[in-house]
This record gives structure tokens, C-alpha cells and sequence, in this order.
């Protein structure tokens, strides 16, 4: 089918696009926000169309990300309908745990969360939801752990601070350096840790992957997002992660993949461990790459996302709203 979707997550894109169907990306020459193509990534089954394209473009589904990109769909579809699916990246932020969604009882929407966390404190009303939890290329195993120094990923860690955990990397930095790889992070010099904490900036994926695993271990200390794709690219390469345990991490990280606890102390103390046992890096690291494969493989993830828009085309091409066999267990 040809599917009209923004480019707005660039992980989660990357999983996405490389199902079996034609993906039409909203692309013009400004490639910003609400233009970006492919962002220069190499997507073979993505289409680069201009806005006012689309409505002549034949499009069978809309995957939204952003709540302002269902007005936008209406308008470059000249409304015409077309079933929906909005992706809810993230866990609410406001209101825990009454927060409604935008999208609460909206009779035509189906919401598909990215993790059970996100679905269960979402308050979605009587409006289908569903959860397609993520899945990632595999980088393979690259870890080896090398260098005595620990790794991030975190996009604009000095403004989101606590939210993402920033707070709390310089308890780890005196263990071992910290690198911390995404946008904004050479902001992170203002914080005053000098070379004990620092920022590597937005690094293209490949080489981010080839220098994550060449540290001894990876950092999680997010308070209060979904779970992170980068945390699940890091088990993917084998390393052994230090994970706070919110939101929905429990559920992808087994205790043994390296540590998982809301006792800071406790993961600063396996730090150590890990800095002093490379041997047992190594082993919990092996553990981390399995527990991914097993839940958050490419495969899982595509197949789950043909079922859910198979079973929402259907459904607007029957012009019914019962629940499909195809998803039974999962939405509602």
C-alpha cells in the first residue's frame, strides 16, 4: 500500500520504511521540520513527494507522529478520507495518571502506542488503541568494550535535564568518563564535569554504533520518556547496559543484561563492576543482545505493523468498527 508519513523520528523511520510497502515522505526545499525527505538516509522504498502531490497520489493510509499532522493530512489530501493510524511516541507529561490524550475518543483514529507503558497511562477514551513496541535494525555485535569510559545517547540533555537523567551522569563520571552522543549535547561543557562528562554531538548512526561499542558500558538514566531506541541499539551491539528502571524498561531489560534498579547507587556500584571485569561486560552484554533480538527485532516489528494496517484498511474499506480477529489481545 502507499503510505503518507512525516519524517520525524529518524529511529523509529528507519524501522518503519523498510516494510513492504511504498512510504510517501512530505519533502520540500526548505527540509525542515514538515519537509525533511529522507534526511539524506538511504531508504530505498521511500518516495520524496512535494506537498502538493499528494492528494493525486493514490494513498491508501496516513501514519501519524505529531498532532498537528491530521489537519496537515487533510489538507494535502484535499479531504478525501483516508484511515489513520497516529504513533504516540511518548509517555504523557501532564496530569499523571488522568492525562487524556488528544486523540480521546476519536471514533475514525486508531492510536498505536510504542510501548504497554504509554498505553496504560493514556487515558485514550473510547478511541482504538493498539501497541507495536519498537523494533531496530541490527547493528550486530560490535561491542568491545575497550575503552575504560561509558557511554549516552541523549538529545539536548542540558534542556531536558532532569527528565532524560542529565542530573544524574556526573554520579557515573566519577566512576569513568562519561560520552554522551545527540544534539545539543556540546552543552554539557557549561555543566563544569570538564573531561569527565563529555559531549559528542550528533553523530551519524554507523559511526555512532562503531563508538558506542568500543565503551564498556551504556547509560540509561532516563526519568520519564518511552523507551529509548538508542537503549535497544546499545543491547543490539552487545553491550552491557545501566538502566534506570521507569516507564517501560523492565519489560526490555533483563537484571542480568547488566543492571536495572531506581537505586542510583546500585547501578554506580555494577558500573564498577563492569569497568573492573571486562570478562564480565562481555558476558552481561551477550545477555542484552539476546533479550533484544527476542523482543525487538526488525521482523517483530514490521510484522506487526503489516497486521495492524492490514486490519485498518479493512476495516475503512468495510466501513465497520468491530474488532478484527488479527488483533485481538491487542487493541480494543
Amino acid at each position: 500500500m502507499r503510505i503518507l508519513v512525516w519524517h520525524v523520528h529518524g529511529g523509529w523511520m528507519d524501522a518503519f520504511v523498510r516494510g513492504q510497502h511504498e512510504y510517501l515522505v512530505p519533502t520540500t526545499a526548505a527540509r525542515d521540520g514538515w519537509g525533511l525527505g529522507t534526511g539524506g538516509r538511504d531508504w530505498p522504498n521511500v518516495v520524496e513527494i512535494a506537498p502538493e502531490d499528494v492528494a493525486d497520489a493514490g494513498v491508501d493510509l496516513v501514519v501519524l507522529q505529531r498532532t498537528d499532522e491530521a489537519e496537515a493530512a487533510a489538507t494535502l489530501l484535499g479531504g478525501r478520507q483516508v484511515p489513520t493510524v497516529f504513533v504516540e511516541h511518548n509517555a504523557p507529561r501532564i496530569d499523571v495518571p488522568d492525562s487524556q490524550h488528544p486523540f480521546r475518543d476519536h471514533p475514525d483514529m486508531v492510536i498505536a502506542h510504542v510501548t504497554h507503558w504509554n498505553a496504560l497511562m493514556w487515558d485514550c477514551g473510547t478511541a482504538r488503541t493498539t501497541v507495536v513496541e519498537h523494533g531496530v535494525v541490527d547493528p550486530g555485535p560490535l561491542y568491545t568494550g575497550r575503552l575504560e569510559r561509558f557511554a549516552a545517547v541523549i538529545n539536548e540533555p542540558v534542556r531536558r535535564n532532569r527528565v532524560v537523567g542529565t542530573d544524574l551522569l556526573p554520579r557515573f563520571a566519577e566512576v569513568a568518563p562519561v560520552d554522551v552522543f545527540g544534539m545539543g549535547t556540546e552543552r554539557l561543557a557549561d555543566l563544569g564535569h570538564g573531561d569527565r562528562l563529555v559531549g559528542l554531538g550528533d553523530v551519524a548512526p554507523d559511526p555512532m554504533h562503531a563508538a558506542l561499542a568500543e565503551r564498556r558500558a551504556y547509560l540509561h538514566p532516563n526519568r520519564w520518556t518511552s523507551l529509548g531506541l538508542s537503549l535497544i541499539e546499545a543491547m543490539h551491539l552487545a553491550m552491557p547496559v545501566l538502566v534506570l528502571a521507569t516507564t517501560d524498561a523492565a519489560r526490555t531489560v533483563p537484571a542480568e543484561a547488566g543492571a536495572i534498579a531506581t537505586d542510583v547507587a546500585e547501578l554506580t556500584r555494577t558500573s564498577r563492576l563492569l569497568l573492573d571485569d571486562p570478562d564480565e561486560a562481555r558476558r552481561r552484554g551477550a545477555v542484552a543482545r539476546e533479550a533484544a533480538l527476542a523482543r525487538h527485532s526488525l521482523a517483530r516489528f514490521l510484522g506487526d505493523w503489516d497486521a495492524l494496517l492490514d486490519d485498518v484498511v479493512t476495516r475503512h474499506r468495510r466501513g465497520r468498527h468491530n474488532p478484527s480477529p488479527a488483533l485481538e489481545g491487542s487493541t480494543r
